[in-house]
């Protein structure tokens, strides 16, 4: 939802060149040790994916040493204190590393999202700078870093033996997943809840299906609206590699918005009794489908995504009947 709040994160494009340097020092760090953890936490189901990310973690140790060797050189030993979420156009990234139980296939899919990223912050980061020397290693990173990206890519049976895939996922579909899908499903679970109590608020304070309708549509489109722009405005692609801000954007818009007029249609039904049962049935439907997709596609655990959407969800619609019978 659209938020009020000031952004205090500096733009990409007014950092120096010692404050890029130092950021790249700690993004480095940061993957890793990253990189290490799924190591170990992968060691003993997927030897060879394993063994790839040890091999990650050392090359990223390596970027690591050239960048402070340079920055030391430019700029002395003072570190300066910044990180990815300081800046604007970084997204924070899902803890996917702290989780019990690790899907191999969203392993992957963060790694290459972590290497794609990397690959286009050096590039807009070279294109930054006018040391010649900083712009010559952020290019040679930029070549490197889209190599880890390609190797997510190609790892199969011969590399991870037993293990295999299946198939190899295309760049086009993780492009697909990045800009339509993820921000169409967090519009969708937005839409389902936060409309719930608007819409039974209306319900039981007029009984009247017409305007029940009217106010879950207003509700939907206004949500939708709100989402959307929020989305757009989040992140500009060029550092995440999310893709357009508007496709983004109207993803999110219109999956917020759809998710919002899923409990509000059946008030086109004249009997009110039936149209209220008919919503209720619906927004059941709706919560436990919401907590089945963070579940399934975001990797929350399926109890803590009961509590947080069924529980949660259901303590919205509560409040919309309550306040409706006041």
């Amino acid at each position: 939802m659209f938020s009020l709040r000031p952004d205090t994160r500096r733009p990409f494009t007014s950092l120096s060149e010692q404050e890029i340097l130092a950021l790249a020092v700690a993004a480095e760090e940061e993957d890793g040790r990253i990189y290490s953890e799924f190591a170990t936490r992968l060691a003993d189901n997927f030897p060879g994916s394993a063994a790839l990310f040890d091999t990650m973690a050392a090359e990223e140790d390596e970027h690591r040493r050239r960048l402070l060797d340079l920055y030391i050189a430019r700029f002395g030993t003072r570190l300066v204190p910044i990180r990815r979420e300081h800046v604007r156009g970084f997204l924070p990234r899902k803890p996917l590393w702290l989780m019990k139980s690790l899907s191999i296939d969203a392993v992957r899919q963060q790694v290459w999202e972590m290497e794609e990223g990397a690959y286009r912050f050096y590039m807009e980061a070279a294109k930054q700078v006018t040391d010649a020397g900083i712009r010559k290693l952020l290019g040679d990173l930029a070549v490197q870093e889209r190599k880890h990206a390609d190797a997510a890519d190609r790892i199969d049976a011969a590399v991870l033996g037993a293990e295999g895939r299946d198939s190899e996922t295309s760049e086009a579909h993780r492009q697909f997943v990045l800009t339509y899908v993820q921000p169409g499903l967090a519009g969708l679970m937005d839409g389902s809840v936060s409309t719930l109590a608007p819409v039974f608020a209306a319900a039981f304070a007029t009984g009247d299906t017409h305007q029940t309708f009217l106010v879950g549509l207003a509700a939907a489109v206004g949500a939708g609206i709100s989402m959307g722009f929020t989305e757009a405005a989040s992140d500009d692609g060029k550092l995440t590699g999310r893709g357009s801000p508007i496709k983004r954007g109207l993803a999110a818009g219109i999956m917020t918005a759809v998710g919002g007029l899923g409990h509000a249609l059946p008030y086109l039904i004249a009997d009110f009794g039936t149209a209220t049962a008919l919503a209720i049935f619906i927004v059941l439907v709706e919560l436990w489908a919401i907590a089945f997709i963070q579940n399934r596609y975001m990797q929350t655990p399926f109890w803590r995504a009961v509590l947080q959407v069924v529980l949660g969800g259901s303590l919205v619609f509560a409040a919309g009947i309550l306040i409706g019978n006041a």
